[in-house]
């Protein structure tokens, strides 16, 4: 077929706007046409923001040629939940009931890091129990896993593998029931308080994580089996991604991505909290720098925390009927708080003690839950090792009730910086391997 006939005319576009033109093509083939009037196609597609491979409501701007990603860029503020501005108008206290649901996947660790800047601020750092430190970290390891594991069961179900994402959800499931029964909640918990933890752990909890524990694993090492040695996947990962040292470093990138490029940053060891600097694990590495090595890092990584739970429990053992909670009862909150007959609140014998027979003691429980404790004039910093990165939390005081300021640095946030470095170049395909690589959460990002 032949080329035809193009032309610009204004007459027969009187509606068009001042200085656009309209064209009319007669017969022949329109490629042909298209590129004579347009040039170069330029195809800009949306992936997301409600889209299954954007773990949340991420949207992804990919500019292809063909299949090939020629410019990518990440627009965020979907979920726009204003959880930081909110922690203003709450007591310390209550504000881990807001920052535990900022990362969703990894709540444990929004509460340790703001729950630790606070007892900066108010000096109490060394007068945390023993035994509220030991249950922090035990907790913050099981949530790693769980969080690892939704990481690599999502991956794999985008990538068609659905098997990958029923082994992941499984295992995690067996953490699940350990969080519900240590806070009665499997997430967004506010377990871990100013001053320790809401309560302490139920009896046979040791027997319980060291039941899971083998089956964790199991579970994990299925996980592996299943992915790391099979042609298809590792045609997908390897080589996908790539993020060297250099840009990790210039973009700010923490977590399995920096050290997947072969720094062995993690906050555990560098600025060691909770008695972190007492636990004996290992900060794997690799130098590939790409999305296969940071499923193998994340695989690692279960194990690590593994062996530091296992630590834990033989401490839990030995702080038997200690003290969870700091002693002060001007910042103790809430002041003996055990499962009761109705499995939940506070003790029936503190309750009748307070509503019979101290009226001090009900006065005190009265301002301490509805005022909230005062923090001293100033500003304190805390970073915390999340299972995405380097969590940063910046609480500011004006010697009130309330947090005059609370700011997050969370991981993904920071990460998704990443995504055009990653992306351009590579198949539209790449795209949903490199960004489940971040694992970025949204409810962080959108905070």
């Amino acid at each position: 077929m032949t080329a035809g006939t193009f032309h610009a005319t204004r007459a027969a576009a009187e509606d068009l706007p001042e200085g656009a033109a309209f064209f009319e093509a007669s017969g022949g083939d329109w490629d042909e046409i298209a590129r004579e009037v347009v040039g170069e196609e330029r195809i800009v597609v949306n992936m997301g923001p409600q889209h299954p491979s954007t773990h949340g409501v991420l949207r992804l701007m990919l500019e292809i040629d063909g299949e090939t990603v020629t410019e990518a860029r990440a627009g965020i503020g979907y979920l726009h939940t204003g959880i930081e501005k909110n922690m203003e108008f709450r007591t310390w206290t209550q504000g881990t009931t807001f920052c535990t649901r900022m990362d969703y996947l990894a709540p444990l660790f929004q509460e340790a890091g703001f729950c630790l800047a606070t007892e900066k601020l108010l000096g109490i750092t060394d007068d945390v129990p023993e035994r509220a430190s030991v249950i922090r970290v035990m907790m913050m390891e099981l949530n790693r896993i769980a969080s690892h594991l939704v990481c690599l069961g999502t991956a794999g179900n985008e990538m068609g593998a659905t098997t990958v994402m029923t082994i992941a959800f499984t295992g995690r499931e067996e953490i699940l029931r350990v969080f519900e029964a240590v806070t009665g909640l499997r997430m967004n918990h506010a377990y871990i308080r100013p001053g320790g933890v809401a309560q302490d752990v139920p009896d046979g909890i040791e027997h319980m994580v060291r039941k899971a524990i083998p089956l964790i694993k199991h579970y994990v090492g299925q996980l592996g089996d299943l992915m790391l040695a099979n042609p298809i996947f590792k045609a997908r990962l390897v080589g996908t991604g790539v993020l060297e040292l250099a840009g990790c470093m210039a973009l700010g990138i923490t977590g399995p991505v920096l050290r997947s490029a072969g720094l062995p940053y993690d906050v555990r060891k560098a600025f060691p909290y909770s008695g972190y600097e007492t636990y004996d694990f290992e900060v794997p590495v690799s130098h590939n720098a790409d999305t296969y090595d940071r499923v193998v890092l994340r695989l690692e990584e279960c194990y690590q925390s593994l062996k530091i739970v296992e630590q834990t429990l033989a401490r839990l053992e030995q702080t038997k009927g200690t003290p969870t909670m700091v002693a002060d009862k001007k910042i103790a909150w809430p002041a003996m708080l055990a499962v009761g007959g109705d499995g939940q609140g506070n003790s029936l014998e503190h309750i009748k003690k307070i509503m019979g027979t101290s009226m001090e003691a009900l006065i005190h429980h009265f301002k301490i839950v509805t005022e909230g404790f005062r923090v001293p004039v100033g500003q304190a910093w805390q970073t915390v090792e999340h299972p995405r990165g380097e969590l940063g939390v910046h609480v500011v005081s004006d010697g009130g009730t309330r947090p005059y300021r609370a700011h997050f640095r969370d991981p993904s946030f920071n990460n998704l910086q990443a995504v055009s470095v990653m992306c351009e170049g590579g198949q539209v395909a790449d795209v949903v391997v490199s960004v489940a690589s971040l694992d970025p959460v949204l409810g962080g990002v959108d905070r």
